[in-house]
């Protein structure tokens, strides 16, 4: 039996479908973040990004959401490096740091729900940036994540 893709290409050599896939639909990266000027400490919000689709834990224009979002990051295997923020769950981040993939990402379980179950998605946990004030989002920080 052949190992898969992400246990034998460098995240670099991976084409176009096998990158995207490794996504596992969590939402995570979605979430609006804080940073803390002194400390530069990160904290996660429960405001998404009026992208997100909340239920699908999918962006709902993602060809388009760089323009859309101009606060997009777009993953890649030369910025992954460059993101302090992605969580310790992220397949990205994991295989970046030579880690495997956990027994709930979709590509191991076979199951695009299994993300879900798992309770990683911000699936049911979040609130569109659009409903929140700017000055308000210090209120919306949550501890779930990682």
């Amino acid at each position: 039996m052949t190992a898969p893709f992400w246990r034998t290409k460098s995240l670099e050599a991976m084409n176009r479908e096998e990158w995207e896939s490794l996504c596992d639909g969590c939402g995570l990266c979605c979430l609006v973040k804080l940073e803390d000027a002194d400390s530069g400490a990160i904290a996660f919000t429960r405001a998404a990004c009026q992208l997100l689709d909340s239920d699908s834990c999918r962006c709902r224009d993602y060809r388009n959401r760089s323009s859309r979002v101009p606060d997009c990051v777009p993953l890649t295997p030369a910025t992954l490096g460059e993101i302090p923020w992605l969580p310790r769950t992220c397949a990205y981040r994991l295989l970046h740091e030579g880690k495997p993939l956990r027994d709930w990402h979709p590509l191991v379980s076979g199951d695009p729900e299994s993300v879900h179950r798992a309770g990683i998605s911000v699936r049911g946990r979040v609130i569109s940036e659009l409903d929140v004030a700017e000055d308000d989002l210090e209120e919306q920080i949550v501890h779930w994540v990682d």
